[in-house]
């Protein structure tokens, strides 16, 4: 049933779009290590946040797309990505919440489980790292970006701010 409702088209666009925008942030990041980038993905395309020229980006973009229609698949997953920090938040808050319950409402008790609680985290963050990947490679990314292209990237500039917009279609149609 998830694959299914993952391959409905706007959420199908967004994975793709996703994944374009991990490998481009990969590439660029490979580029120049001290470059401080943030992107963000959604049906129509993705934004880059960050001092980078419109020609670097373009030629990052270029880069990616081919190189994920190569199969290069690992690039669609990346260490900073939302996903992660998301999953340990909800492993972690999950075993806070199991290691609480039934410790009644004297601060007393809840005290007494502190060690409990902090224990249970550390593990649930131990097992949050493997998951975050996993999670972006299954769920949020789809590397298969099949016809998906980049058809326009339009640059502003907000004060010391530089923001693009990339925008994707399928084929001949933007979403």
């Amino acid at each position: 049933m998830l694959n299914s409702l993952l391959e409905l088209n706007p959420l199908s666009h967004v994975r793709r779009n996703h994944a374009l925008e991990h490998a481009t942030l990969s590439i660029l990041a490979k580029k120049n290590p001290k470059l401080s980038l943030v992107g963000n993905s959604d049906v129509r395309g993705f934004w880059v946040f960050g001092d980078v020229s419109t020609e670097e980006l373009q030629q990052a973009v270029d880069e990616a797309a081919q190189r994920l229609k190569q199969g290069e698949s690992n690039l669609a997953i990346h260490p900073f990505c939302g996903t992660n920090f998301v999953t340990a938040g909800v492993v972690a808050g999950s075993a806070a919440w199991l290691a609480m319950l039934g410790s009644g409402g004297g601060l007393r008790r809840k005290l007494d489980r502190l060690p409990i609680v902090v224990s249970l985290v550390t593990l649930g963050l131990m097992v949050a790292q493997p998951l975050g990947p996993l999670m972006q490679a299954r769920v949020t990314t789809d590397a298969q970006i099949g016809d998906l292209q980049v058809y326009e990237i339009t640059e502003y500039k907000r004060h010391d701010a530089q923001v693009h917009r990339v925008k994707t279609r399928n084929g001949s149609k933007p979403y």
